[in-house]
């Protein structure tokens, strides 16, 4: 073997190793500690080097098998950053959780990473993208991954059903939203009207929702009640202060738990515990006692509600 291919090896496994013990490390998965930031430059590096090229080349990813997911520019951003630490670590929950779960809405899929990766684990998946050039891309992606169970829809998520206004924010497409859910959208923009669906009926398909509504997400998680979460938990990127404070005060208002990975995923106690933008992590709601990261977590889960089942037969 030359030395190109040894060392492409190397980058390949190293990065199969990271997803794989990510779980085991989740209580430093906060931005502040030091595992975190050695990690963060680890990995991109490797990403670097697997998915820089436009070319159709299949690489190793991890458990999800080989991945063809071409270098796409959008913006000031690329695909490259659709591969962060942060974005690592969801990964990982994925595939930990692959048994627990079996039904994931993804609520701002953009070209499709999440979407892929999901199908791989073995989710039925719905994946929502109201920008048609990134509905395209997704869709594309997809068919190069062999994903044809995942089912797709060019419209965004709201609170109700009906048409929104779209701002596209040419500078960056990932940063591209409804109109109202930013408060000063900067550089060039392009606004025209997208379809949008209640987040009612999808929450109650899902067992686990991926929520990336850029800003949205205040509207979206306002329009729950303490019910959609009884058998439903998310991962939700929290845009601003203003959004963090409204959803603490509802989800908690309504008994729903919230962990946080500002915190290394430990209960939120207080607002100054909620992430206030994608810079502090992951927001995850459920109504579990804590966040799962292991499959023993789900055994455990799994028998005591058994227990009880079998309790209340009685």
């Amino acid at each position: 073997m030359g030395h190109i291919a040894e060392a492409a090896l190397g980058q390949e496994l190293l990065l199969e190793g990271l997803l794989a013990a990510l779980p085991s490390v989740w209580q430093h998965h906060a931005p502040t500690t030091p595992l975190y930031a050695v990690l963060k430059q680890a990995a991109r590096r490797e990403v670097e080097h697997l998915f820089s090229a436009s070319v159709l080349d299949p690489k190793p990813f991890g458990p999800f098998g080989e991945l063809l997911f071409p270098y796409h520019k959008m913006g000031a951003v690329d695909s490259l950053d659709l591969f962060g630490l942060d974005e690592l670590i969801i990964f990982s929950f994925y595939w930990v959780n692959r048994r627990r779960y079996r039904r994931v809405l993804d609520v701002g899929a953009n070209i499709g990473l999440h979407a892929i990766l999901l199908s791989r684990c073995g989710y039925e998946v719905r994946a929502y993208e109201p920008d048609p050039q990134h509905f395209e891309r997704l869709q594309a992606n997809l068919v190069l991954n062999r994903c044809t169970v995942a089912e797709t829809v060019n419209a965004a998520v709201s609170s109700r059903t009906g048409t929104m206004e779209f701002i596209r924010v040419l500078g960056n497409t990932t940063g591209s939203h409804l109109a109202g859910s930013k408060d000063n959208p900067y550089g060039e923009l392009e606004r025209f009207q997208v379809a949008v669906e209640a987040i009612s009926p999808l929450i109650a398909w899902a067992d686990l929702v991926k929520l990336d509504a850029e800003g949205h997400e205040k509207e979206i998680l306002l329009a729950t009640s303490r019910t959609d979460w009884t058998k439903t938990d998310a991962l939700v990127e929290v845009g601003s202060a203003s959004n963090a404070a409204a959803v603490f005060e509802h989800l908690k208002g309504i008994g729903v738990g919230l962990f946080s990975q500002k915190r290394n995923w430990q209960p939120v106690c207080s607002l100054e515990d909620m992430p206030t933008s994608h810079h502090e992590g992951t927001l995850f709601v459920s109504s579990k006692p804590q966040m799962p990261w292991s499959w023993q977590d789900g055994e455990a889960a799994r028998t005591a509600t058994a227990v009880t089942t079998e309790e209340r037969g009685r």
